[in-house]
Order: C-alpha cells, then sequence, then structure tokens
C-alpha cells in the first residue's frame, strides 16, 4: 500500500517496495513548467489527486477505527474468558429440598465460608498441607429492597450437631449430634456444602450461594486495592500470626493483611471470639476501599481486584459463571455502606469444654428468626419508590413481598373459579384462605384436595387466564414469578392456588421478633473509629 508522509510541509507518495530507486527519483522530481495551454488540465489533475488522497486517508482512518473496535470486541472477550477460567466453581449436594428453610423470596442469603487450608504455603503456616476447615465464616444477608444488609458471624469453636450430607463426588458423609462448626469443612470429605446445610439445620435461614477463599485471596485482594486501613488501639506482637504492629492507624496489604486477620493471641482474651471482631473491621474497610472513587475509577486497580477475586473464589454452581457473580456483585453494591451490619451470633461457653461456646438461647434464634424473616439490624428508611405496606397476605412471605405490577383494567375476583389447595404440609391453612380470599371478590373459591409438598405458593392458570391470575396474586401480595400456566391447560378450567410451606410464615408474623437481642455485638460498616484492643 502507498503510504502519504510529510515532507516541508507537503506529501510525497511511496510507490510499493521493490521500485528502483532511481525511479523513485523521479516521482519525487519536481515537474517542468507546462504550456499555457495546458494548466487548466493540470489544476484538474491536482484536484483529482487531492481528492484521491483524502479517500485514501479516510479510508486508512476508517479501517483503523474498525481495528480498534475489533481489538476492543477482542479484549473484552478475552478478559471475559480470562476471569471465567478463574473461577472454580462446585455443584452442592443439599438433599430433600422439602427439609430445607422456606425460601427468601427476594432476600439473599450468601453463606462466605474463609478456609485455612494451608496446602502449596508451607510450614511457615503451621499444620502444613492442611485441606483447612470452616475457620472463618460469615452468612451475609441482603435484604429484599436492598437498603441493608446484615452479616453473622458463627464462631469456628462453636458446638453444634453437624448433618449428614453428600459432597460433590458424591460421598455420603455421616453426621454428628456434636461437633465442632469448624469440622463442617474438611473433616471426612465434607465440602462447601455440608458447611451450607449445617447452617440451614442450625440458623433456619434459607441459604442462596457460598463463596469460598483462602489464606492467598486475603493476601491478594488486600494488595489489589492498594491496601486496606485498620487500627490497633494498642502494640500487637502476637508470635502466632506474626503481627508487630504499633498503636493507630495502619495500612496494611499482603502478608500483613493476612496476619491482621489471623491474629487472636494478643488481642483481647486471646480467643476467636476476640478475633472476629478483626475480621469484621478489615472487611468493612475493604468494603469502603472497593466501593471508593479511588478503586471505582481506576482501571488498573479494577483489573487487578477482578483478576484476585475470581482467582480466589470457589462458588457454588448457581454463581459460577463472571455474568452471574457481576450480577451478584450488583445486587450486593445497592447496599449503602452504613447500613451494612456485622455482628456474631450470641454464644455461651460451652459447661463441657472451657475451649469451646455453645449458642446461647433464646438470643441466637431471635437473632436467626429476624434475618430469616427479612428485619434489619439498621434503622433504614424505606426506598423512595416503596409503595405503603400492605396488610399483611395469607400466603407468602412474613413481609409481603413485591405485587405484580397493575394491568391496564383492574380485574374482578367475582365468578372467577378457583380452587384452594393446601401444600404447606400442615392442616388446616385451605379453609381460611378460601375465607380471605371470598372476602376480597373471589367470591367462587373452594377448598380442594390436599397438594404434595410445595415450598412455596403458586397460581396457575389455563389458557386465557393470566389476567385473572395477576389479579389473584396481586390480592395476595405473590411476587410475580408465582404465577405459571397450568401443565395441562384447560380454556374452560379455573385458577389452582397451591398453598406452599411459606404460608406457615406469614400465618403469624407476630412471632417473628422485632427488636435484636440485648448486648449484641455489632459493627457498622462505615465506623472508622472500630481498632483492635
Amino acid at each position: 500500500m502507498h503510504e502519504e508522509q510529510p515532507e516541508g510541509g507537503r506529501y510525497r507518495v511511496d510507490p510499493a517496495p521493490g521500485v528502483p530507486r532511481q525511479r523513485r527519483r523521479a516521482v519525487e522530481a519536481p515537474a517542468a513548467p507546462a504550456p499555457e495551454g495546458r494548466r487548466d488540465s493540470r489544476r484538474r489533475a491536482a484536484a483529482l489527486a487531492k481528492r484521491s488522497r483524502r479517500r485514501r486517508a479516510l479510508k486508512w482512518t476508517a479501517g483503523a477505527g474498525a481495528l480498534v473496535m475489533v481489538a476492543g470486541c477482542g479484549g473484552a472477550y478475552y478478559l471475559y474468558r480470562h476471569f471465567n477460567d478463574n473461577l472454580t466453581s462446585v455443584k452442592v449436594q443439599l438433599g430433600d429440598e422439602s427439609e430445607r428453610p422456606p425460601a427468601a423470596g427476594d432476600a439473599l442469603n450468601i453463606l462466605v465460608i474463609g478456609t485455612d487450608s494451608r496446602e502449596g504455603l508451607g510450614r511457615e503456616y503451621g499444620d502444613e498441607g492442611s485441606t483447612g476447615h470452616a475457620d472463618t465464616t460469615l452468612l451475609f444477608h441482603i435484604a429484599k429492597d436492598r437498603t441493608n444488609a446484615t452479616v453473622i458471624s458463627l464462631p469456628r469453636d462453636l458446638m453444634l450437631p453437624i448433618p449428614e450430607c453428600q459432597n460433590a463426588q458424591g460421598k455420603k458423609i455421616q453426621g454428628s449430634a456434636r461437633e465442632e462448626f469448624n469440622n463442617s469443612l474438611g473433616q471426612e470429605g465434607r465440602d462447601a456444602g455440608c458447611t451450607w446445610k449445617t447452617v440451614e439445620k442450625n440458623t433456619g435461614i434459607r441459604v442462596d450461594h457460598f463463596v469460598q477463599v483462602n489464606f492467598e485471596a486475603v493476601k491478594t485482594l488486600s494488595t489489589a486495592v492498594g491496601g486496606v486501613e485498620v487500627c490497633a488501639a494498642k502494640d500487637i506482637n502476637d508470635s502466632g500470626s506474626h503481627l508487630k504492629m504499633t498503636k493507630g492507624r495502619h495500612v496494611v496489604q499482603g502478608e500483613e493483611a493476612l496476619a491482621f486477620v489471623r491474629t487472636r493471641h494478643a488481642v483481647g482474651q486471646g480467643g476467636d471470639l476476640t478475633r472476629i471482631p478483626l475480621q469484621q473491621q478489615f472487611i468493612s474497610s475493604m468494603i469502603r476501599k472497593i466501593k471508593s472513587d479511588d478503586t471505582l475509577t481506576s482501571p488498573t486497580k479494577l483489573y487487578k481486584l477482578a483478576d484476585a477475586a475470581t482467582k480466589a473464589l470457589t462458588v457454588d454452581s448457581g454463581i459460577g459463571s463472571v455474568d452471574k457473580l457481576k450480577d451478584l456483585a450488583l445486587d450486593i453494591s445497592k447496599v449503602d455502606t452504613k447500613n451494612i451490619t456485622f455482628t456474631t451470633a450470641p454464644v455461651l461457653d460451652d459447661p463441657k469444654d472451657e475451649n469451646r461456646v455453645i449458642l446461647k438461647q433464646p438470643d441466637a434464634g431471635q437473632l436467626f428468626a429476624m434475618v430469616a424473616a427479612d428485619r434489619s439490624l439498621t434503622e433504614t428508611a424505606a426506598p423512595p419508590s416503596a409503595p405503603p405496606a400492605a396488610e399483611a397476605p395469607a400466603t407468602g412471605a412474613a413481609t409481603p413481598p413485591p405485587a405484580p405490577a397493575a394491568t391496564t383494567q383492574p380485574v374482578s375476583g367475582k365468578g372467577v373459579q378457583l380452587t384452594v389447595r393446601n401444600g404447606s404440609g400442615t392442616r388446616g391453612q385451605s379453609g381460611p384462605t378460601v375465607e380471605k380470599l371470598r372476602a376480597k371478590g373471589f367470591d367462587k373459591a373452594v377448598v380442594g384436595s390436599d397438594a404434595p409438598p410445595a415450598e412455596t405458593t403458586t397460581v396457575s392458570y389455563p389458557s386465557g387466564r393470566e389476567a385473572e391470575a395477576q389479579a389473584l396474586a396481586a390480592a395476595l401480595g405473590l411476587p410475580g414469578d408465582a404465577v405459571r400456566p397450568a401443565a395441562k391447560s384447560d380454556p374452560k378450567g379455573g385458577l389452582l392456588l397451591v398453598l406452599g410451606k411459606d404460608v406457615l410464615a406469614a400465618a403469624n408474623p407476630a412471632a417473628v421478633p422485632t427488636e435484636a437481642p440485648e448486648d449484641l455485638q455489632r459493627v457498622q460498616a462505615d465506623d472508622t473509629d472500630v481498632c483492635a484492643k
């Protein structure tokens, strides 16, 4: 291709490679003066040549632009593949669905497991080659309206029942009536699915996903964001974690960050319960750093953070892709830092072992019930777009989920054929629901035979009756995804309402605590005055 190059404020055209040098000089030599009669034709030729050069320049620019666009798309695809290949996902085995707690609806419960695996770390961290246990576990609850979040730390030394479970390889592992929570992972081949099941059984809170990290994650993530600020209320010298820190504020990353979150012997009373607030302080500070403009506006930091995070994480198959993980991160990022509350499950010293703890009741049950019912530990105002609170429904979660959007013309329940079947597993649920529906205008509602056990309440409709089904769901405060076409559609058939286990939670909303237990340990994620003591 000919290339135009500037020369003395003008352009010259180099012939294609291979043209003899003598011919190049001939091309570059100025033309002899033309006779007067040939000047017009020369001007026209010059104008044509100029336009030709412009067209070539435009074509080159357009081609370069297209190349940049293609390279950009290829780069994005490369990054997507790169981050996706970094992720490790596990298909968890949770057993009988009917034995799990009721679904959380639009709320999200993420189990974060920090394992103390020493694989590949050598003797520096002790217990060389250990596959790791549930060393640090947090249950991260994100409210359905995304205005707040509650994070519950579960002590590793907590003694509780560990249920029978099945790991990802299909191996069945016997349960235990009393065992250290730490052993719900790593012991006898237990994986994160076993920890997941243990948390659900002992808290009554349904877990949606899990994220597992190891020692390396703390080092790489803290480095990727340029360090995390922490505070020490006194000088710390911990021979176990190798942390040496003077009193005051410090920015830690890498090995020092890992040493900080592992420290327990030189702070508080020297146990796991005094290490937990250090970890909560560190995570709160990291959340603030990630959400800061300094990180979000730096492509380099964002790349390092995404690369480190995807390499460090093991997740369940439900979020085992970059797209799904991104959606989850966006959901979490909607919560204002000041409305994220960290707490620790209330515990007592174990009377059978002074080095272990047990759940303090009824405080622990009170906290777990609040989280399961999406009750916040943070005082938050309702979002501006939130509709006014409606009457507690006969079905659905204890706090009614958003009703589906209203149709253009309101649909009356009068004359609508409707059968109510009880799939909650508890007798006597259909009758009160029918009475309530009749009071709301569904005068043809009748009690049907019991249905097989169902987790959630659903409305099914025959062809052409979707508007009536949506009106029924709206009357009960059910979410839009509770409405679905009937498996065998009969245009002359009516609506079918199947009550799920979630109806039991709404039957007695007053039973759900509205206040947290007294003396509950708390750390707000926006509190910069928390220091390790």
